[in-house]
């Protein structure tokens, strides 16, 4: 009967039509539901120095390096699979921290090309922190959700922070938070 059983297993695993999947999308489809969300937190860069006008890269400023502080503190239980921060010193500034207490390295995304279709490949399924800009996140944010939700922050807000979800059914939920 055991023998019965195994042959006849065998004969529907081999009958079963895949289609031209290859192993890896079998085996991704095969993966726990809840390992299928992609989560992006998007936070802006801290206080930035704007004593010179005419700095374009400003460092952060000691309020800035504390609010550093305060949000890898924040981000202490959040297991990030990325972290990524534009080539601005007060964004870099700002991700570094977080990225030294999490053991990960800094990547780096292009401001003229949000979301492209690396950014989104390389995110898939993972938990990715963004340190980005007043302008840049709330536009990255309505790109990722297909609408226009968010509108730039303030520029004297530093504290915002949006959590961006893509669902395995490819849904989209978001909330914004202010941590002071």
């Amino acid at each position: 009967m055991k023998r019965y059983l195994l042959v006849l297993s065998l004969i529907f695993l081999t009958s079963c039509n895949f289609g031209d999947k290859e192993p890896e999308e079998i085996m991704e489809a095969a993966k726990d539901p809840s390992e299928a969300i992609t989560t992006y937190y998007f936070i802006r860069h801290a206080e930035k120095d704007t004593t010179d006008v005419q700095n374009e890269d400003p460092e952060l400023t000691e309020t800035g390096e504390k609010r550093t502080q305060d949000w890898v503190k924040t981000f202490k239980d959040i297991d990030f699979d990325l972290i990524y921060s534009s080539e601005y010193k007060r964004t870099l500034n700002t991700a570094r921290p977080i990225a030294e207490a999490k053991n990960k390295e800094v990547k780096f995304y292009n401001t003229e090309k949000l979301n492209d279709k690396d950014f989104q490949k390389n995110t898939k399924n993972k938990t990715v922190l963004v340190v980005g800009h007043s302008n840049l996140n709330p536009e990255w944010v309505n790109y990722i959700l297909g609408r226009k939700k968010y509108q730039d922050i303030d520029e004297k807000v530093y504290g915002s922070l949006f959590i961006v979800t893509v669902h395995p059914d490819d849904s989209r939920t978001s909330q914004v938070l202010y941590v002071n």
